[in-house]
């Protein structure tokens, strides 16, 4: 996995002592109250949502079908390679029968998954820098093509125009306050029970945000099994190390910050074949002979001491939601 993200497309080329840990677990995802421009420097090697458009308004009396979407990440570049290790990307699909007309609506990077998983190290800035925003993107068509060839393509349920326009208000309020992408979930063990320390933050969390939604304003899913990827760390308690400013600010904790942006210069991007394998055995020495790796969060910096297996993917089923409302009979 680590050799995909340092290969992965990323943007641009590049020419505080410890707190005590904290006790809620997981830690909560921060929102925020707006969106902040993104900075001129984040550059996207592929554009993102290329095609986007608004989200329509439907006639409340129409029925609209709703579609699981999935196809393994990156598709576009490299087939079905991901989708052998079942690492996939998911989407949701409508299609309106007043209309005949299909959309799809997602979410994922603006400037690719390198970007949102390791920052840059700009000359002349000692924190590091990061271009990670998520968003969603809603445009006309499904691709049918795309999706089904090595993915999935199924109807999981119907809603009326109301029940569409009620979720078009909520995305809007979750893409506008849900806007960094979080690719690691971080927990203990293998064991399903054991503790999550981080949730990640990405497409399949989105569309599990979206189904339920929609179940809450009274949509009926069929039962049919569904699966999503998941990258998990395994770690001992995390530490707390502090934000932008404790760390890496005049006051900062110099030796720590050092230490992070040590770490981090092992991820850069556009390397040589011979600087890729220096950096990867400088990876494996860190992460796994010393179990050390800097997590960047909710824009705060933490420690996971690493531990056996260090690094999974995982393909997990995660049920059709049921919802806390009574269906409207559609």
């Amino acid at each position: 996995l680590l050799l995909l993200l340092l290969l992965a497309p990323w943007g641009p080329r590049v020419s505080a002592g410890l707190g005590s840990p904290r006790r809620r677990w997981p830690v909560p995802y921060r929102r925020f109250d707006y969106r902040p421009k993104t900075d001129p420097y984040c550059q996207a090697r592929y554009t993102f949502c290329p095609t986007g458009s608004a989200i329509p308004v439907m006639k409340e009396e129409d029925v609209i079908e709703v579609y699981r979407l999935q196809a393994p990440v990156w598709e576009f570049k490299y087939g079905d390679l991901l989708g052998h290790l079942k690492i996939m990307h998911d989407a949701v699909g409508f299609k309106s029968s007043l209309t005949g007309k299909n959309y799809t609506m997602e979410w994922y990077e603006l400037f690719q998954l390198g970007n949102c998983t390791f920052p840059h190290l700009r000359p002349g800035m000692d924190a590091p820098f990061w271009c990670n925003q998520g968003a969603a993107c809603f445009y006309e068509g499904i691709d049918d093509a795309h999706w089904k060839e090595n993915g999935t393509l199924v109807l999981v349920t119907t809603i009326s125009g109301t029940m569409f326009n009620e979720m078009a208000q909520w995305v809007k309020y979750d893409n506008e306050t849900g806007i960094y992408y979080e690719t690691w979930t971080v927990q203990a063990s293998p064991d399903k029970k054991s503790t999550v320390w981080f949730d990640s933050y990405e497409c399949s969390k989105f569309i599990l945000r979206t189904y339920q939604k929609l179940a809450d304003l009274g949509a009926v899913f069929k039962k049919i099994q569904t699966n999503y990827t998941s990258i998990i760390l395994f770690s001992g308690e995390p530490i707390y190390l502090g934000n932008e400013t404790s760390i890496f600010g005049p006051q900062g904790n110099k030796t720590l910050a050092a230490a992070i942006r040590d770490f981090y210069n092992s991820f850069k991007p556009h390397q040589s074949v011979r600087e890729f394998f220096v950096d990867l055995f400088k990876i494996i020495d860190r992460v796994i002979l010393n179990h050390q790796f800097y997590l960047y969060y909710n824009l705060e910096y933490w420690f996971l001491p690493m531990k056996s297996p260090y690094l999974k993917i995982i393909y997990e089923e995660v049920p059709l939601p049921v919802g806390s409302k009574a269906s409207l009979g559609v």
